[in-house]
Parts: structure tokens; C-alpha cells; sequence
């Protein structure tokens, strides 16, 4: 694998913060399992971010494919400490029976032994209770005829509100609210310190003073984005309607202007087509954003890993 640099303008700045895999810290990382949204891309899986630190493991948000991405990685799902939601959108939480169920099973991705334990904003008690209703006679049968453990089977599910929600073993989760519309509330980002280190991922958000708040200086920023094309949001209300619910690129440097997190980091790249108007390219988003910012930012990609050591941090794309 290689460290990953991106624009010219944040080159030297890059080469200044990432430092060799041999002499980075590896006990508090993220990885950028899905970058996408709601369409099925083959090279962006749907919403999903994997932290680790001092030994735990917390999935942020389980769009498609969450379980083969972290199983990709050799990451036994089944032992994740918690799953975190930011909202309910289905782009979101599509995986979530995924990362349960399959977690569940004595294959070496599952053997989980404990009920799976899920945070997020109202509404997500409500959703692990209809979803454990309809698939109960996968659960029942499964037990009666593997001998598979019930309580395994289980769910421990919270509707949280803003605040630390996690505080085990110097890791210390904590929830706050974005900007997601009108109605998608709540919704929620979350900051993770770890070891005098802190991670920040925004959710899906329009610019909002407490992703500045809670990001000032933080070392890694993982931050939604959106963009289309002045055609498109002229073509139909609809899209103008979708933007309203993300930051476009402008704006995002703006936050990143104010926050100067060590490193920023793409991800939900909510970049909006109709099939005949191309979508906005990543080279694209970029270049706006570069407007307004001149800091370090990466465009993030699936299975991206970025490791954050007391020496700096470190971006690594993945390479088979």
C-alpha cells in the first residue's frame, strides 16, 4: 500500500503529516468501508465507516455491502463493540440486518456471543424491533435447527440524544446534532477521542456550527459532500430539493477554513445525476472546494485507511 497525496496546493503539507506505516501508531484508525449513497456503484459501496481504537471496534452507519467490505479487510464484524447510526435514511441502514444476522453465525466474519449492541437518533429502537420481528423465523429456525445461541441473536438497541453516548477504556464517544433538513430530524455526527486524539465524522449535514465546534482542530474531519450540476438542479425541483440536504463543496472548505483539522477527509459523495447530465467528478469537487481552503483534504475512496499517531496522520488507499 501507498500514502495517498492529493492536489498540488496540499502536496507539501501531505508530505509533512504522513509518515511511514512502520512508525505509525496503529491503535486508533478509520477506514472509509463505503463512500457512496443510495446508487448502487460498483466502486462506492453504500455509507459505512470503521473506527478502531485501543482495541475496540464502532461501525459508523451499514449501507450496502458493509459486511463484505469489512470481511474484505479480515475484520470479523461479529465482534464489533457497537453499531452507530447517524440517521435512518435506508442508504444507511440497508446493511444493518447484514452486520447483525450474518455476525451472528459461527463463520470466522460472525461468532458474535452477545446481543449486537446499536445506538442512534429516534427511531432506531423502533427499527432493530420491527426488523427482529421480521426476520424471527430466520432466528427461530436457526436456533432450533443449528442450536445457535438466542441471546447472540439479540439486539440491545438505544435512542440516544446529544452527549457523550460511550465512555469505556479511554474511548470516549460523543453525539451531536447536524443538519440534514427539516425532517430528518434528529440527525446526528459524532466525535471520537481516543488518547489525546479525535476523529469527527459529520454525518450527512449542511454547513452547521457544531461540526465547527466539535471539529476545531481535531486531528481527522471525515466530512459528507454533495454536488451537481447547474442543468440539473434547473431540470426538475426534486434535485435542488436533495442539495438543500448537503454541503457543496464551497461551503465545505469554508468549514474546513475554520475548523483546520489535520486532515479532512470525503466521504457520502452525493454527486447527482439524471442519467443524461454527467454527474460532478471527483477532480471537480475538489477544485471548488480548493476555492475556499488550502489545507490537507483527500477525497476519500472505499477502504481508504487512515491512521491518526501522536507523530501525524496517515491516509493509504486500498490496494489488493
Amino acid at each position: 500500500m501507498r500514502a495517498i497525496m492529493t492536489g498540488a496546493a496540499g502536496l507539501a503539507v501531505l508530505l509533512m503529516l504522513a509518515i511511514s506505516p512502520a512508525r505509525a501508531q496503529e491503535d486508533f484508525t478509520v477506514t472509509l468501508l463505503g463512500t457512496g449513497t443510495p446508487p448502487p456503484l460498483m466502486h462506492r459501496f453504500g455509507p459505512a465507516t470503521l473506527v478502531e481504537a485501543g482495541g475496540r471496534m464502532f461501525l459508523f452507519d451499514a449501507g450496502r455491502g458493509a459486511t463484505q467490505r469489512m470481511w474484505q479487510l479480515r475484520k470479523p464484524f461479529g465482534k464489533l463493540d457497537a453499531l452507530i447510526l447517524t440517521h435512518l435514511h435506508s442508504d444507511h441502514v440497508v446493511g444493518v440486518p447484514d452486520i447483525w444476522l450474518t455476525g451472528w453465525l459461527r463463520g470466522p466474519y460472525g461468532r458474535r456471543d452477545d446481543p449486537l449492541v446499536v445506538m442512534g437518533p429516534e427511531g432506531t429502537e423502533n427499527l432493530m424491533s420491527n426488523l427482529q420481528e421480521a426476520y424471527a423465523w430466520d432466528i427461530d429456525t436457526r436456533v432450533e435447527d443449528q442450536g445457535m445461541s438466542r441471546t447472540a441473536a439479540g439486539v440491545a438497541a438505544s435512542d440516544i440524544g446529544t452527549g457523550v453516548v460511550y465512555d469505556t477504556d479511554g474511548v470516549t464517544i460523543t453525539a451531536f446534532a447536524n443538519n440534514h433538513g427539516e425532517l430528518i430530524d434528529p440527525s446526528y455526527g459524532y466525535r471520537i477521542d481516543y488518547d489525546g486524539r479525535s476523529v469527527v465524522i459529520s454525518g450527512d449535514t449542511k454547513r452547521v456550527d457544531s461540526v465547527i465546534e466539535m471539529g476545531r482542530g481535531v486531528d481527522l474531519l471525515v466530512h459528507s459532500i454533495g454536488a451537481a450540476r447547474q442543468e440539473l438542479l434547473d431540470s426538475a425541483p426534486i434535485w435542488r430539493r436533495i442539495m438543500d440536504h448537503h454541503i457543496e463543496p464551497e461551503d465545505a472548505g469554508r468549514v474546513f477554513a475554520e475548523t483546520r483539522p489535520k486532515m479532512a477527509v470525503f466521504t457520502h459523495v452525493v454527486a447527482l445525476t439524471n442519467g443524461q447530465i454527467p454527474p460532478v467528478g471527483a477532480d471537480e469537487i475538489m477544485a471548488r472546494m480548493r476555492t475556499t481552503y488550502d489545507g490537507p483534504v483527500t477525497m476519500g475512496r472505499d477502504l481508504m485507511r487512515i491512521s491518526i499517531a501522536a507523530e501525524g496522520v496517515t491516509v493509504t488507499p486500498w490496494e489488493e
